[in-house]
């Protein structure tokens, strides 16, 4: 159902993928939007490597909510890992590229925990995290995309 990747000599092993989606910040969601156009959009993330999941949070109302509702298909990428090295000018850089179905979490108590494991990824400190979910969490909802085809590549843009 999935296309393998092109040039195979490009892809990257299942530990380098799985770093990636680690470390980076920021994905691009892309949803089935209104009238057959795409909607893609940047979201921070959480990748949860043991449960093969990603986590992000939303508003509770808007496109990217509507757009999900419509349509569980989902495509997720996130682009990194840029680096030149010595021998050539132009940079390397890794991309991963997701295909999966997208849900609302809406046991409360999951979503809080999945809410809190996603921002200690970007938060300094856990008392930080619990300060801002105790202010502004039921402002947010959870979703989580489960993964059902990933590939990885390093390419040299040039």
């Amino acid at each position: 159902m999935f296309r393998k990747i092109r040039k195979f000599k490009n892809e990257i092993n299942q530990a380098e993928v799985n770093e990636l989606l680690k470390t980076s910040k920021r994905g691009v969601l892309a949803m089935n939007g209104d009238d057959g156009y795409p909607y893609a959009v940047p979201v921070n993330y959480f990748y949860d490597e043991n449960e093969g999941r990603i986590f992000f949070h939303s508003a509770k109302a808007g496109y990217k909510v509507d757009c999900l509702k419509s349509s569980d298909k989902v495509c997720f990428t996130v682009i990194g890992n840029e680096m030149i090295r010595e021998e050539e000018w132009a940079p390397y850089m890794q991309s991963v590229v997701i295909f999966g179905r997208c849900q609302l979490i809406d046991d409360n108590q999951m979503a809080m925990k999945r809410l809190k494991d996603f921002a200690m990824k970007y938060y300094p400190s856990e008392n930080m995290v619990i300060d801002e979910i105790k202010a502004d969490g039921k402002a947010v909802q959870m979703f989580q995309i489960d993964i059902e085809y990933m590939t990885g590549k390093e390419v040299q843009e040039k």
